[in-house]
């Protein structure tokens, strides 16, 4: 029997457009100057929560969210398990490559490599293009053209990284794993719970336990708990001590209730009870910081439930504008940054390569304060609309 198709929630798309904005928004506020604080990403060792500090746990939040709707679709539309397992590893995959890349990008060594950082950076993109576009599948198609294309980006990829020479220590060095990138993190993360939903798919108290558990991790890691069940272990049991997964995995729960509660024709209520869950979290993370400081960079549990309880109730607000008061139309405009995300995501690597060839910049007044912040967002805007332009031209990264 095949598994009944999930309908595509409006504000799930749209959340995700508006992370996606607002992560293009604040990874531009190195072009700006005289910019508050508290709209920064706070320093690792600094008590504070920044805006930005907010923008990725949203993202994965919003990727845990979508892992049920597009595993449960792809079993209904007659998809097996090991096809469906293919597919969470090539995305994964491509992922961390991609993050490997945009991590080491910073630290090139223009002369060592024989290139500048620049061209290297438009190479690496135009490479991603042409191994990960949404090439058209309709016949007549130039297949083996398309095919071209990707082994071609392949090889712009490997010769990339062969020719890669980074400052590391006063020394060089070639390509170094290192933090993975955004990019890579969002490829670890969606891999172990993408795989962990398709095996536990349909027991939701087996979700519900691996929800506890990557919620627990981070309280026990930082409080050295795990270090003491293992002293010579090493001091991440899993990536960010679970913090990464636990956004995630408060997605799939969240997503978890939205079928229960439409299951029972009880949708209305999912605001409020999201947002009385946003709010439980935020307490739960006030508390914890009695214990632990509020950090992004530590991952700390204080930053993993006040977070959480912001994605919940941001969430609680699109759903009621979207999905009940049907809204939709507000956000047509930002669409493809919901569709288009990892296009859009990338594009500024192009943007800024290519502005760098240009012998002027902007004017001071426009690169500060008050108005720089509205560069930046109307800089978000066009990164959403070339994306839209290329995605009309068949130009779309989709994996």
């Amino acid at each position: 029997m095949q598994t009944p198709t999930l309908k595509r929630i409006q504000s799930i798309d749209t959340f995700r457009a508006l992370t996606m904005i607002a992560m293009i928004f604040v990874n531009d506020f190195w072009t700006l100057t005289g910019i508050p604080y508290w709209l920064q990403h706070a320093e690792a060792d600094v008590d504070f929560l920044g805006v930005s500090d907010v923008v990725f746990p949203c993202f994965l939040f919003i990727l845990g969210m979508a892992i049920p709707f597009a595993i449960q679709n792809r079993l209904a539309k007659g998809d097996t398990h090991p096809q469906i397992l293919v597919h969470i590893i090539s995305r994964s995959v491509a992922l961390i490559i991609m993050g490997v890349f945009t991590v080491n990008v910073p630290d090139i060594n223009e002369e060592a490599t024989g290139m500048s950082q620049e061209l290297f950076k438009i190479l690496m993109v135009v490479a991603f293009f042409l191994v990960w576009n949404l090439y058209p599948s309709q016949e007549p198609s130039p297949k083996y053209l398309f095919k071209g294309f990707q082994v071609l980006g392949v090889g712009i990829l490997i010769y990339l990284a062969f020719i890669f020479q980074g400052n590391s220590d006063g020394k060089l060095v070639g390509f170094e794993t290192k933090w993975w990138g955004i990019l890579g993190l969002i490829g670890w993360t969606y891999l172990s719970c993408a795989l962990i939903y398709l095996l536990a798919f349909p027991k939701p108290v087996v979700l519900v336990i691996f929800w506890a558990i990557f919620s627990f991790l981070p309280i026990a890691g930082h409080a050295g708990w795990l270090k003491t069940l293992w002293p010579s272990g090493p001091q991440d049991w899993i990536l960010a001590t679970g913090a990464f997964h636990s956004f995630a995995f408060m997605g799939i729960m969240a997503t978890l209730l939205l079928e229960w509660f439409q299951a029972k024709n009880r949708k209305i209520q999912i605001p409020s009870v999201f947002t009385i869950i946003g709010i439980g979290l935020i307490v739960i993370g006030i508390l914890l910081h009695n214990f632990f400081i509020i950090s992004k960079i530590q991952a700390t549990p204080t930053w993993v439930f006040l977070c959480s309880g912001i994605a919940f109730i941001l969430y609680a607000s699109l759903f009621f504008l979207l999905d009940l008061q049907d809204k939709g139309r507000w956000f047509q405009f930002i669409r493809t940054a919901g569709t288009s995300t990892l296009t859009c995501y990338v594009l500024p690597y192009v943007y800024y390569s290519v502005v760098s060839f240009i012998p002027f910049g902007l004017p001071s007044f426009l690169t500060s304060g008050g108005i720089g912040l509205i560069k930046s967002f109307l800089f978000s805007l066009l990164i959403v609309g070339i994306a839209t332009l290329l995605g009309r031209l068949q130009v779309k990264l989709k994996i």
